[in-house]
């Protein structure tokens, strides 16, 4: 029979940097979202660009591209298929699996993502990098590396 453990529940100080956290993540991905939308894009079609602007050939199977944007492959399917209409990516089968598909950036897309991209970075910055001073950024990034490389190992348990 198991024994139960006492729940820990958060301290004062903890709950408010959860929270605190949980703020600043909604709001800035709310921000974020908002400047692309004169582009017309969302951040996960943001994202899916970077990822093939990034990849060699400009090209990513979509099980991995599902995987490096967390989202299920049904639902990047469906992603897809709205940036296939708007002209920002492809379909190309894969030639070693008859199964596999690659998502592949147009010329279209990368014109897009070149356009977008300065931008984009001015609201990273505007919104966030600018606002807190190099000490605290790299405090920051020692803080949620570990964080992280915890979400990524419990991932890949799945």
């Amino acid at each position: 029979m198991e024994t139960e453990t006492a729940t820990r529940w958060l301290t004062e100080a903890e709950q408010c940097t959860w929270r605190t956290h949980l703020d600043v993540s909604r709001l800035l991905m709310h921000q974020l979202e908002k400047d692309l939308q004169p582009f017309g894009l969302t951040n996960n079609d943001y994202e899916i660009l970077v990822n093939l602007s990034e990849s060699e050939g400009h090209r990513m199977r979509m099980s991995d591209l599902a995987t490096s944007t967390l989202q299920s492959k049904s639902r990047l399917s469906h992603q897809i298929t709205r940036m296939e209409t708007a002209g920002l990516v492809v379909r190309v089968n894969c030639e070693s699996d008859r199964r596999g598909l690659y998502a592949v950036l147009t010329d279209g897309g990368m014109e897009l993502m070149q356009k977008v991209a300065p931008h984009h970075v001015a609201s990273v910055r505007r919104h966030f990098i600018d606002l807190l001073p190099p000490e605290a950024l790299a405090a920051l990034r020692a803080s949620l590396g570990p964080v992280a490389n915890h979400l990524r190992d419990e991932r890949g348990k799945a």
